[in-house]
């Protein structure tokens, strides 16, 4: 055979090879979530895969899948852990299940301010919990913002930890948040989110929790009268990929996700901090009284919250518990 021919037909067989490998590098990863596509959650998914995008030129590709069409989260966490869906992004309140621990991020006032929520969960007590995420199937890409929760009722201003006592508050079935409101002297009573507004307008209960654009986008505005920044919680989803995925990627694959993620996080939190403040505006025009809560009464109420957080932290890690209380202290300087 003419050595140039057989040479060629050498390059021939590499250029092939080397096709055949970028052509398996192409992947679709199916990002589920439960929020509509005019939700930061949404905006956060499509900053991300634009970013991934740019960063494998085009060969990682991000398919959104929004409003619960991939199941509800826990749902999706299962497919997650199957292997059969490759990324969601979740409350973290819904890993508390299969990590305990997690169940610190929703500790009532245990932080004041984003800039304190951030360095929370930025540090090293979010990246302690999400240390613990891989022998559960789960890979943890990091946190984005859902806000702060507030209540929001038909029949008075809370101004101060008393004007709870004797209301009937919607709570998500957490154990916490039941015992912080007994603690509050409320009435907290679990109810699923899609029988919410007909509770409330029935006035089955007095009012409810969440943060202030999920207030606006359920129109409670027409069912309850007063919405009070009690910022009693502050909530975050995490972005989780499944670990059966993250193991078929190679280390420059998975540092681009990484770094996508990094990069399309500042832009979601500003998002949703900014559709918070806009949501706010709105309840107001819609006819809600709106008031804060001074810091002092914060501190009341954070005070009542503690005997119930401290119960919650005896049955989790004490290493974890220590860090929680070291990073906290180390936040509110």
């Amino acid at each position: 055979m003419n050595p140039l021919f057989r040479k060629t037909l050498a390059g021939l067989a590499l250029a092939a090879t080397a096709l055949g490998a970028s052509a398996q590098e192409e992947r679709v990863i199916k990002f589920g979530h439960l929020n509509n596509t005019d939700h930061p959650v949404s905006m956060g998914v499509k900053r991300f895969a634009e970013l991934l995008a740019a960063k494998s030129g085009g060969k990682l590709k991000v398919q959104e899948f929004p409003s619960n069409q991939l199941g509800n989260e826990m749902q999706q966490q299962s497919a997650l852990q199957g292997g059969v869906q490759e990324m969601t992004a979740p409350a973290t309140t819904s890993l508390a299940g299969i990590v305990k621990e997690f169940g610190l991020v929703d500790f009532p006032f245990s932080v004041g301010n984003f800039q304190q929520a951030d360095a929370l969960l930025d540090g090293p007590l979010g990246q302690a919990l999400i240390a613990k995420l891989p022998e559960k199937g789960l890979v943890a890409l990091g946190y984005w913002d859902l806000g702060f929760r507030n209540a929001t009722n038909s029949r008075r201003a809370i101004t101060r930890p008393e004007d709870f006592d004797g209301l009937k508050i919607r709570v998500i079935p957490n154990p916490v948040f039941l015992e912080t409101f007994k603690a509050f002297k409320a009435n907290p009573v679990p109810m699923p989110f899609a029988e919410l507004y007909g509770a409330l307008e029935s006035k089955a209960v007095d009012g409810q929790e969440n943060p202030f654009s999920v207030i606006l986008s359920n129109k409670f505005f027409e069912v309850q009268k007063f919405v009070s920044a009690t910022n009693h919680v502050y909530a975050a989803n995490i972005v989780l990929v499944s670990k059966r995925f993250w193991d078929r990627l190679s280390p420059a694959e998975q540092r681009m996700m990484q770094e996508a993620f990094n990069e399309a996080r500042g832009y979601q939190r500003q998002a949703s901090r900014a559709a918070a403040q806009k949501a706010v505006e709105e309840l107001k025009a819609k006819g809600m009284q709106f008031n804060e809560v001074t810091p002092a009464e914060q501190a009341r109420m954070r005070e009542i919250a503690k005997p119930v957080t401290d119960k919650f932290a005896a049955s989790y890690d004490p290493a974890t518990v220590k860090l929680y209380n070291d990073e906290l202290a180390r936040i509110r300087k």
